[in-house]
């Protein structure tokens, strides 16, 4: 695509006053306002002093500048533009929106995350966000460095990543008819160990699925499938297994390669392995099985044995192995035996649901809050923007609500959307220009000729502002 010839661009001005840039934020916002964003900010929020006043409208607005592309409180500026205020109500300035959180305490960010807990209970009532919710659900939990720049931010120190930063733990819910949503989330300081406050965060995690099963079930329907938390190996400890198995969850969480996890695989005989899909495998037509150089293996574990005995928690230990290919110092003279490197996780899951080979898929699919991290990083967490801690804090709650409000958005929208990262709805659905006419007191937008997603967008307008009038302009 090049420039036109026959009617080159001479010349451009900033003066139409019925434009805006994103109209997607009509029907977005109007699902937040009936998920109850606004009311809840406004009833749980206690902000002292004048930055407090108005609570729920300026939550409004911080989530609103998060789903349109904002990453910084300078950014918030993007919803006073055009016509914006003809259509919305309440137009912060970013200067504003910055005093409201400063003013935030280590309690008003906690009153944040009742609201964050409270939003996405009505959101999943009016959104097919999380389907698939009587049946199995994975909880996964796991943390980030959020990297951040200057000598003013609290809190900020190096972590495990060796990047100078902030610790972002989340928890994420999903199933296998829908993309992960953000159930639980904690801003913690850089230098932090990864199981800091993760038995807090898992009770929280489990209490919001138990809701949210509460809240979409009907009629007759009721949850039958188990909660499975997974984790990698930094939260393989008591506290945070135990508070998932007290709440009624599985688990299936990698372990450390201790003496006692060592003792335990060497247990295990060799006719026990089984073949799995793997990197390079092939499935063999004929006999049945996979040609895999990776295998599985199981055998019964009671973790942290060491400990009383209400701690002990029993199960299994489910091990893949797959060669050493490290090069031995002579690669012309052959191994006396194959060596073996060895991944282990351990669940208590149900193995008449999880038999060996499932339960080791299911467990390496945790990588997918790997995406949720990346999406948000992405995102309104391309910075922390204050310098104030808990305003980083309430900063993360807000971008959390942003996360999970897209994406019930595009649950509504259909299609591919529902499963599509933050950037692909941002640029299908809310970043679509449209020009603000009025007509017997209500306003029409006109959007653009041929947009590619336009059966997704009128979709998403339709189950959330009523079917769209038809104009002849």
């Amino acid at each position: 695509m090049r420039l036109s010839h026959t009617g080159p661009v001479g010349a451009a001005s900033f003066d139409e006053p019925n434009l805006v840039s994103a109209s997607g934020l009509v029907p977005v916002m109007r699902l937040a306002a009936d998920a109850g964003l606004d009311a809840l900010a406004g009833d749980l929020l206690s902000v002292p002093t004048d930055k407090g006043a108005n609570a729920g409208g300026k939550v409004s607005a911080l989530v609103a500048g998060m789903v349109a592309g904002a990453d910084s409180i300078d950014d918030l500026a993007l919803l006073r533009h055009g016509a914006m205020g003809r259509v919305f109500d309440r137009l912060y300035a970013p200067s504003t929106l910055g005093s409201f959180l400063r003013a935030f305490t280590f309690g008003h960010v906690r009153q944040l995350d009742a609201v964050a807990t409270r939003f996405l209970g009505g959101l999943a009532a009016r959104a097919p966000v999380l389907p698939g919710l009587a049946g199995t659900v994975l909880v996964d939990v796991d943390d980030s460095i959020v990297q951040v720049h200057g000598y003013a931010k609290q809190g900020a120190g190096f972590g495990y990543s060796g990047v100078r930063g902030l610790n972002m733990l989340l928890a994420t819910a999903s199933t296998a008819q829908a993309a992960p949503v953000v159930v639980a989330q904690r801003l913690r300081k850089g230098s932090c160990a990864s199981p800091r406050g993760a038995k807090r965060l898992v009770a929280d995690a489990l209490k919001t699925v138990r809701s949210l099963r509460a809240a979409t079930a009907t009629g007759q329907d009721t949850a039958t499938g188990q909660v499975l938390l997974r984790a990698d190996s930094a939260f393989y400890g008591a506290p945070t297994v135990t508070a998932a198995v007290r709440a009624g969850a599985r688990v299936s969480v990698t372990v450390r390669m201790d003496p006692k996890v060592r003792a335990a695989i060497a247990t295990i005989p060799d006719q026990a392995w089984t073949a799995i899909e793997y990197t390079d495998a092939v499935y063999d037509e004929q006999a049945r099985r996979w040609i895999s150089r990776a295998e599985v293996a199981e055998v019964p574990f009671t973790a942290f044995a060491s400990r009383r005995r209400a701690e002990q928690v029993a199960g299994r230990l489910v091990v893949r192995r797959i060669p050493d290919l490290n090069a031995p110092a002579n690669p012309d003279q052959a191994s006396l035996f194959e060596l073996w490197r060895f991944h282990a996780f351990f669940t208590t899951s149900d193995p008449t649901n999880l038999d060996t080979v499932a339960a080791d898929k299911t467990h390496r699919a945790h990588a997918i809050i790997e995406q949720v991290n990346a999406d948000l990083k992405n995102a309104a967490l391309a910075h922390l923007p204050s310098g104030k801690f808990t305003a980083n804090s309430a900063w993360l709650v807000c971008a959390v609500m942003a996360f999970n409000l897209t994406r019930a958005a595009a649950s509504l929208a259909g299609g591919a959307l529902t499963k599509a990262t933050t950037s692909t709805i941002r640029r299908t659905l809310i970043a679509v220009p449209a020009r603000v006419a009025s007509s017997a007191r209500r306003l029409t937008l006109h959007l653009p000729g041929n947009w590619p997603w336009q059966h997704a967008w009128t979709q998403l307008f339709s189950q959330t502002c009523g079917p769209p009038r038809t104009t002849t302009s």
